[in-house]
């Protein structure tokens, strides 16, 4: 059973994760002049990288939770 200082690092972890994805969707589909030029699997590869990259940097501590 997970401690409950435990869940709150993995809740905070993943709504920081979701929310880095969230803006580098954002900002590679703004970097195409029309939405039709968009290249959609950069888009969701970019994303992915995003979060990921997230999660392993709230290993180093994420500032919400406390120590």
């Amino acid at each position: 059973m997970m401690s409950e200082k435990t869940k709150k690092w993995l809740r905070a972890a993943a709504v920081r994760a979701v929310k880095t994805m969230a803006q580098t969707a954002v900002a590679t589909i703004g970097a195409s002049a029309v939405l039709t030029a968009v290249d959609w699997p950069v888009v969701a590869s970019a994303s992915v990288l995003a979060g990921v990259l997230s999660l392993l940097t709230s290993l180093a501590g994420l500032p919400e939770v406390e120590a």
